[in-house]
């Protein structure tokens, strides 16, 4: 062999070994860093936004996340059940919100909505809930039951044509415009949380003006979350449901009924669902046919960001992703002077979906491969 030989065979061995996709994914995220690094502190230089903004901004982020981690609740308890991504969960999310709505209208028309306030909102969530989980069993029952077995991108196809079909039919129910959801007086305005005098002591806190459906979105999300988290967790229901997640033909020798099992899970992801969507008309005020698909994408990243197949991380996702959409496009943009940069928030929302399937496919508390569970 001569010399010139020799170097070629080793320069064809290097570029064989040569790491290109690991080079190539440090070098991206390198560049991500540093422009985010960058902006962020262009902005904070440029000191456009006060204390007072940021603050706004990361408490509105936090209730926007809390509702996407509800929705997301759905989303990683039938992956972790049956590891389908259900894409029509967001339009489970807008059928109960939407349906509430006509019940909101005949609640403001009688002036329940604003004398007797909390009785009101508690039917609201109990329509919306039941609605969405009439919804969710009958799309279990109707077109993912029968698909048991299938290759996983038939019921991937089904879910998204489950899903148009969903809000067309809705849209033939309700109609096409948007509407906007009755004002409930006793939720608006600020409660003022941490303030504090005592004179004696000379001790006096102002405390800081929290929105009223901000801390209500977040505390609803919290409950629903426990509440969840123990029935998976403490459960009777909740062992069989992780039974038939780590293997139905086991569970179902170990006498578990896996149909009912799944039935459950959708209901309870469909429930779930339905409450998200009254807290989501808390804050956003509106209804729409397609109100469902946004919101189901959003929480769909949120599941993989936490991790897609558990609570804890689809929860961690949805305030994470929350925060990121009312932080990041201020933090990140304007500094770099990029013009609007609020108008920007679905960039950082399915960039973050990218970037989190390239780096960490397992998101934060999954695994990268098909062991997660709920």
């Amino acid at each position: 062999m001569t010399t010139q030989t020799a170097v070629g065979s080793r320069y064809r061995l290097f570029l064989e070994r040569f790491p290109v996709r690991r080079f190539v994914l440090v070098l991206l995220a390198l560049v991500i860093a540093y422009g985010g690094a960058a902006g962020s502190i262009a902005t904070l230089r440029a000191g456009r936004f006060t204390g007072e903004v940021w603050a706004n901004l990361f408490i509105s982020g936090v209730a926007r996340g809390s509702v996407y981690a509800i929705i997301a609740l759905g989303y990683t308890l039938v992956y972790g059940i049956l590891f389908i991504i259900n894409f029509a969960h967001g339009e489970v999310f807008m059928a109960g919100a939407y349906t509430a709505y006509f019940v909101a209208v005949g609640l403001a028309s009688n002036g329940m909505l604003e004398s007797h306030p909390i009785v009101s909102i508690a039917i609201l969530f109990v329509i919306s809930s039941l609605v969405s989980m009439g919804v969710a069993i009958l799309l279990e029952r109707i077109a993912y039951r029968p698909l048991r077995g299938a290759p996983r991108l038939v019921p991937l196809i089904t879910a998204i044509g489950a899903s148009l079909f969903l809000q067309y039919t809705f849209r033939g129910f309700y109609g096409a415009n948007a509407r906007a959801y009755p004002t409930i007086p006793a939720i608006q305005g600020t409660w003022n949380i941490g303030k504090l005098n005592i004179d004696f002591l000379n001790i006096h806190l102002n405390g800081y003006p929290f929105q009223k459906v901000h801390v209500i979105s977040i505390l609803g999300a919290v409950a629903l979350w426990l509440i969840l988290f123990w029935i998976v967790e403490r459960t009777r229901v909740g062992r069989e449901m992780r039974a038939v997640g780590e293997d139905r033909e086991i569970a179902a020798l170990m006498g578990v009924d896996v149909n009912r099992t799944i039935v459950f899970t959708f209901g309870i992801g469909g429930a779930l669902a339905g409450a998200a969507g009254i807290l989501y008309v808390f804050l956003f005020n509106q209804v729409i046919f397609t109100m469902g698909f946004f919101p189901g994408l959003k929480a769909f990243t949120a599941a993989v960001l936490g991790g897609i197949g558990s609570i804890t991380g689809a929860a961690l996702g949805g305030l994470i992703l929350g925060i990121l959409e009312t932080v990041g496009p201020n933090l990140f943009l304007d500094g770099a002077g990029v013009p609007s940069p609020n108008q920007l928030i679905p960039i950082v929302a399915f960039g973050i979906l990218v970037l989190v399937l390239i780096f960490l496919p397992g998101g934060f508390l999954g695994a990268p491969d098909d062991k997660n569970r709920a």
